[in-house]
Protein backbone atom coordinates (compact mmCIF):
# COMPACT_ATOMS: atom_id res chain seq x y z
CA UNK A 1 0.00 0.00 0.00
CA UNK A 2 3.19 2.43 0.75
CA UNK A 3 4.94 3.59 -2.32
CA UNK A 4 7.05 0.84 -3.62
CA UNK A 5 10.11 3.29 -4.10
CA UNK A 6 10.16 4.36 -0.79
CA UNK A 7 9.86 1.11 0.78
CA UNK A 8 12.64 -0.34 -1.25
CA UNK A 9 14.66 2.90 -0.78
CA UNK A 10 13.86 2.92 3.25
CA UNK A 11 15.27 -0.32 3.23
CA UNK A 12 18.53 0.28 1.50
CA UNK A 13 19.32 3.20 3.47
CA UNK A 14 18.85 1.22 6.63
CA UNK A 15 21.02 -1.33 5.47
CA UNK A 16 23.61 1.10 3.48
CA UNK A 17 23.96 -2.15 0.77
CA UNK A 18 21.89 -2.52 -2.49
CA UNK A 19 22.94 -6.06 -2.07
CA UNK A 20 21.30 -6.98 1.27
CA UNK A 21 18.44 -5.01 0.96
CA UNK A 22 17.53 -6.84 -2.45
CA UNK A 23 18.26 -10.01 -0.33
CA UNK A 24 15.70 -8.57 2.13
CA UNK A 25 13.15 -7.59 0.03
CA UNK A 26 13.17 -10.85 -2.15
CA UNK A 27 14.11 -8.52 -4.89
CA UNK A 28 17.10 -8.39 -7.59
CA UNK A 29 19.37 -5.98 -7.16
CA UNK A 30 19.19 -4.17 -10.81
CA UNK A 31 15.19 -4.01 -9.49
CA UNK A 32 15.70 -2.30 -6.11
CA UNK A 33 18.46 -0.18 -8.17
CA UNK A 34 15.78 1.00 -10.51
CA UNK A 35 13.47 2.05 -7.52
CA UNK A 36 15.82 4.15 -6.04
CA UNK A 37 16.67 5.34 -9.56
CA UNK A 38 13.06 6.24 -9.75
CA UNK A 39 12.69 8.22 -6.40
CA UNK A 40 15.52 10.41 -7.12
CA UNK A 41 14.18 11.13 -10.18
CA UNK A 42 11.04 12.21 -8.59
CA UNK A 43 12.94 14.65 -5.89
CA UNK A 44 15.01 15.76 -9.44
CA UNK A 45 18.66 14.77 -6.82
CA UNK A 46 20.77 12.22 -5.57
CA UNK A 47 19.45 10.13 -2.55
CA UNK A 48 22.79 8.25 -1.92
CA UNK A 49 26.61 8.75 -2.65
CA UNK A 50 28.40 6.01 -4.15
CA UNK A 51 32.21 6.00 -4.23
CA UNK A 52 34.44 2.66 -3.68
CA UNK A 53 32.10 0.41 -3.83
CA UNK A 54 30.22 1.92 -0.61
CA UNK A 55 27.17 4.04 -0.66
CA UNK A 56 26.16 6.96 2.05
CA UNK A 57 23.38 9.08 2.47
CA UNK A 58 23.19 12.43 0.61
CA UNK A 59 21.72 14.90 2.93
CA UNK A 60 18.79 14.70 0.37
CA UNK A 61 18.77 11.26 1.45
CA UNK A 62 18.88 11.71 5.19
CA UNK A 63 15.95 13.97 4.78
CA UNK A 64 13.81 11.28 3.12
CA UNK A 65 15.09 8.61 5.51
CA UNK A 66 13.67 10.64 8.29
CA UNK A 67 10.50 11.38 6.85
CA UNK A 68 10.08 7.59 5.87
CA UNK A 69 10.64 6.32 9.33
CA UNK A 70 7.60 8.71 10.07
CA UNK A 71 5.58 7.22 7.04
CA UNK A 72 6.19 3.65 7.79
CA UNK A 73 5.76 3.77 11.86
CA UNK A 74 1.98 5.25 11.34
CA UNK A 75 1.50 2.89 8.61
CA UNK A 76 2.10 0.60 10.95
CA UNK A 77 0.15 1.77 13.72
CA UNK A 78 -2.63 2.41 11.05
CA UNK A 79 -2.15 -1.56 10.22
CA UNK A 80 -2.24 -2.58 13.26
CA UNK A 81 -5.51 -0.05 14.22
CA UNK A 82 -7.79 -1.78 11.63
CA UNK A 83 -6.65 -5.46 12.53
CA UNK A 84 -7.30 -5.16 16.05
CA UNK A 85 -10.70 -4.25 15.23
CA UNK A 86 -11.16 -7.16 12.25
CA UNK A 87 -9.69 -9.59 14.35
CA UNK A 88 -7.31 -9.89 11.46
CA UNK A 89 -3.61 -11.58 11.59
CA UNK A 90 -1.97 -11.58 8.38
CA UNK A 91 1.28 -9.99 7.45
CA UNK A 92 5.02 -11.25 6.37
CA UNK A 93 8.00 -11.51 8.77
CA UNK A 94 11.68 -12.70 8.26
CA UNK A 95 12.87 -14.86 10.93
CA UNK A 96 16.77 -15.83 11.47
CA UNK A 97 17.52 -18.82 13.45
CA UNK A 98 20.78 -20.20 14.49
CA UNK A 99 21.40 -24.00 13.04
CA UNK A 100 20.63 -26.38 15.89
CA UNK A 101 17.38 -24.44 16.82
CA UNK A 102 16.34 -23.99 12.91
CA UNK A 103 16.62 -27.56 12.90
CA UNK A 104 15.38 -28.93 15.58
CA UNK A 105 13.23 -26.16 17.53
CA UNK A 106 11.35 -24.21 14.55
CA UNK A 107 9.93 -26.72 12.48
CA UNK A 108 7.50 -27.55 14.81
CA UNK A 109 6.79 -24.48 16.47
CA UNK A 110 6.55 -22.46 12.80
CA UNK A 111 4.41 -25.32 11.66
CA UNK A 112 1.88 -25.04 14.85
CA UNK A 113 2.09 -21.26 13.87
CA UNK A 114 1.07 -21.42 10.34
CA UNK A 115 -2.14 -23.82 11.19
CA UNK A 116 -3.61 -21.39 13.44
CA UNK A 117 -2.75 -18.11 11.10
CA UNK A 118 -2.50 -19.18 7.63
CA UNK A 119 -2.60 -15.74 5.97
CA UNK A 120 1.12 -14.79 7.66
CA UNK A 121 3.82 -15.54 5.33
CA UNK A 122 7.16 -16.23 7.58
CA UNK A 123 10.30 -16.56 5.61
CA UNK A 124 13.56 -18.77 7.54
CA UNK A 125 17.03 -17.47 7.44
CA UNK A 126 19.40 -20.00 8.59
CA UNK A 127 22.84 -19.00 10.17
CA UNK A 128 25.30 -19.49 13.27
CA UNK A 129 24.67 -17.14 16.19
CA UNK A 130 27.07 -13.93 15.14
CA UNK A 131 25.35 -14.25 11.80
CA UNK A 132 21.39 -13.79 13.48
CA UNK A 133 22.89 -10.93 15.71
CA UNK A 134 24.19 -9.64 12.57
CA UNK A 135 21.20 -9.41 10.42
CA UNK A 136 19.11 -8.54 13.77
CA UNK A 137 21.52 -5.20 13.97
CA UNK A 138 21.09 -4.94 10.09
CA UNK A 139 17.54 -4.84 10.20
CA UNK A 140 17.82 -7.79 8.01
CA UNK A 141 15.20 -10.37 9.46
CA UNK A 142 12.38 -9.10 12.52
CA UNK A 143 13.34 -11.80 14.78
CA UNK A 144 16.27 -13.77 15.46
CA UNK A 145 16.46 -16.96 17.71
CA UNK A 146 19.82 -17.86 19.34
CA UNK A 147 21.57 -19.92 21.24
CA UNK A 148 24.48 -17.86 22.39
CA UNK A 149 25.09 -14.67 25.08
CA UNK A 150 23.86 -11.22 22.91
CA UNK A 151 26.81 -8.86 23.63
CA UNK A 152 24.61 -6.00 21.71
CA UNK A 153 22.56 -3.96 24.53
CA UNK A 154 20.59 -1.50 22.05
CA UNK A 155 18.67 -5.02 21.42
CA UNK A 156 16.18 -7.21 23.16
CA UNK A 157 16.92 -10.31 24.78
CA UNK A 158 14.42 -12.91 26.05
CA UNK A 159 14.76 -16.01 26.86
CA UNK A 160 13.12 -18.80 25.42
CA UNK A 161 13.54 -21.87 27.15
CA UNK A 162 16.81 -23.64 28.45
CA UNK A 163 18.33 -26.14 27.00
CA UNK A 164 21.15 -28.80 28.23
CA UNK A 165 24.62 -29.87 26.24
CA UNK A 166 26.27 -33.46 26.91
CA UNK A 167 29.11 -35.09 25.88
CA UNK A 168 28.64 -37.63 22.73
CA UNK A 169 30.37 -40.88 22.15
CA UNK A 170 30.13 -43.89 19.88
CA UNK A 171 28.80 -47.30 21.34
CA UNK A 172 31.78 -49.21 22.41
CA UNK A 173 33.81 -46.17 23.50
CA UNK A 174 35.71 -46.77 27.03
CA UNK A 175 33.33 -43.79 28.12
CA UNK A 176 30.35 -44.96 26.89
CA UNK A 177 29.31 -46.97 29.81
CA UNK A 178 29.62 -43.46 32.17
CA UNK A 179 26.51 -41.93 32.84
CA UNK A 180 28.21 -38.40 34.25
CA UNK A 181 31.57 -37.33 33.60
CA UNK A 182 33.43 -34.30 34.02
CA UNK A 183 34.68 -32.41 30.97
CA UNK A 184 38.79 -33.50 32.12
CA UNK A 185 37.79 -37.17 31.08
CA UNK A 186 37.32 -35.93 27.20
CA UNK A 187 40.72 -34.44 27.04
CA UNK A 188 42.17 -38.16 25.81
CA UNK A 189 39.93 -37.90 23.05
CA UNK A 190 40.05 -35.83 19.66
CA UNK A 191 37.57 -33.40 20.64
CA UNK A 192 35.09 -32.15 17.13
CA UNK A 193 33.78 -29.24 17.57
CA UNK A 194 31.30 -26.43 15.58
CA UNK A 195 32.92 -23.49 13.85
CA UNK A 196 33.68 -19.91 15.06
CA UNK A 197 30.95 -17.94 15.38
CA UNK A 198 28.42 -20.99 16.55
CA UNK A 199 26.56 -20.57 19.86
CA UNK A 200 27.42 -24.10 20.89
CA UNK A 201 31.02 -23.21 20.38
CA UNK A 202 30.83 -19.86 22.17
CA UNK A 203 28.90 -21.40 24.84
CA UNK A 204 31.56 -24.49 25.54
CA UNK A 205 33.88 -21.66 25.38
CA UNK A 206 32.74 -20.15 28.16
CA UNK A 207 31.55 -22.91 30.17
CA UNK A 208 35.74 -23.86 29.70
CA UNK A 209 36.92 -20.56 31.39
CA UNK A 210 35.56 -21.85 34.39
CA UNK A 211 37.95 -24.88 33.90
CA UNK A 212 40.89 -23.47 32.81
CA UNK A 213 42.62 -26.81 33.02
CA UNK A 214 40.63 -28.48 30.40
CA UNK A 215 40.77 -25.41 28.48
CA UNK A 216 44.10 -26.07 27.80
CA UNK A 217 44.11 -29.81 27.22
CA UNK A 218 41.29 -29.74 24.86
CA UNK A 219 42.50 -31.65 21.88
CA UNK A 220 40.44 -30.01 18.38
CA UNK A 221 40.25 -32.25 15.69
CA UNK A 222 38.03 -31.22 13.57
CA UNK A 223 35.36 -27.99 12.83
CA UNK A 224 32.67 -28.45 11.58
CA UNK A 225 29.23 -26.15 10.50
CA UNK A 226 26.44 -28.16 11.42
CA UNK A 227 25.24 -30.46 14.27
CA UNK A 228 24.10 -33.45 11.96
CA UNK A 229 28.39 -32.78 10.75
CA UNK A 230 29.04 -33.07 14.45
CA UNK A 231 26.85 -35.93 15.56
CA UNK A 232 28.07 -38.35 12.16
CA UNK A 233 32.25 -37.60 12.88
CA UNK A 234 31.71 -39.10 16.09
CA UNK A 235 29.21 -41.47 15.02
CA UNK A 236 32.08 -43.09 12.78
CA UNK A 237 34.59 -43.10 15.68
CA UNK A 238 36.52 -39.80 14.68
CA UNK A 239 36.12 -38.40 18.29
CA UNK A 240 33.79 -37.30 20.95
CA UNK A 241 32.19 -33.88 21.15
CA UNK A 242 29.75 -31.55 23.08
CA UNK A 243 26.21 -30.93 21.80
CA UNK A 244 22.58 -30.11 22.53
CA UNK A 245 20.73 -32.79 24.12
CA UNK A 246 17.66 -32.16 22.27
CA UNK A 247 19.69 -32.56 18.62
CA UNK A 248 20.56 -36.39 19.40
CA UNK A 249 17.33 -37.94 20.11
CA UNK A 250 16.84 -39.89 16.91
CA UNK A 251 20.40 -41.35 17.31
CA UNK A 252 19.79 -42.16 21.17
CA UNK A 253 16.68 -44.29 19.47
CA UNK A 254 18.49 -46.33 17.24
CA UNK A 255 21.58 -46.86 19.59
CA UNK A 256 24.36 -45.03 16.99
CA UNK A 257 25.22 -42.90 19.59
CA UNK A 258 25.50 -42.31 23.72
CA UNK A 259 25.18 -39.25 25.97
CA UNK A 260 27.09 -38.35 28.91
CA UNK A 261 25.57 -36.03 31.44
CA UNK A 262 28.42 -33.23 32.39
CA UNK A 263 29.01 -32.28 35.48
CA UNK A 264 28.98 -29.28 36.61
CA UNK A 265 25.95 -29.54 33.99
CA UNK A 266 26.30 -27.24 30.85
CA UNK A 267 23.00 -24.89 30.57
CA UNK A 268 22.58 -22.28 27.92
CA UNK A 269 19.45 -20.59 26.92
CA UNK A 270 17.61 -19.81 23.89
CA UNK A 271 16.93 -16.75 23.08
CA UNK A 272 14.90 -13.94 20.61
CA UNK A 273 16.40 -11.30 19.63
CA UNK A 274 14.89 -8.19 17.99
CA UNK A 275 15.54 -4.75 17.18
CA UNK A 276 14.08 -2.13 20.30
CA UNK A 277 11.59 -0.41 18.47
CA UNK A 278 9.16 2.72 19.61
CA UNK A 279 6.02 0.07 17.63
CA UNK A 280 5.47 -3.53 16.82
CA UNK A 281 3.76 -4.77 13.84
CA UNK A 282 0.71 -6.89 15.24
CA UNK A 283 1.73 -9.95 13.61
CA UNK A 284 5.45 -10.00 15.59
CA UNK A 285 3.50 -9.66 19.01
CA UNK A 286 1.04 -12.49 17.79
CA UNK A 287 4.04 -14.97 16.66
CA UNK A 288 5.96 -14.00 20.18
CA UNK A 289 3.04 -14.47 22.37
CA UNK A 290 2.85 -17.68 20.21
CA UNK A 291 6.24 -18.55 20.71
CA UNK A 292 6.52 -17.68 24.51
CA UNK A 293 3.92 -20.51 24.88
CA UNK A 294 5.49 -22.89 22.71
CA UNK A 295 8.28 -22.49 24.84
CA UNK A 296 6.72 -22.60 28.20
CA UNK A 297 4.89 -26.22 27.40
CA UNK A 298 8.43 -27.29 26.02
CA UNK A 299 10.88 -26.56 28.87
CA UNK A 300 12.59 -30.02 29.68
CA UNK A 301 15.64 -30.93 28.19
CA UNK A 302 14.57 -33.65 26.14
CA UNK A 303 11.78 -31.40 24.08
CA UNK A 304 11.82 -29.00 21.22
Amino acid sequence: MADRRLQVFHTVAKLLSFTKAAESLHMTQPAVTFQVRQLEEHFNTRLFDRTHNRISLTDAGNRVFEYADRIFELYGEMENGVRELTGEISGALTIGASTTIADYMLPTLLGDFNTRYPEVAIHLKVSNSDGIVSMVESNAIDLGVVESPVGNKNLVVETCKQDQLVAIVPPGHPLARQQQIHFSALLDYPFICREEGSGTRDVINGYLDGLPDCAAGLKVSMELGSPEAVKGAVEAGMGVSVVSKATVQKELQLGTLVTLALDPPLVRPFSFVHQKQKFKLRVMEELLEFARAYCKNHQSYDAV
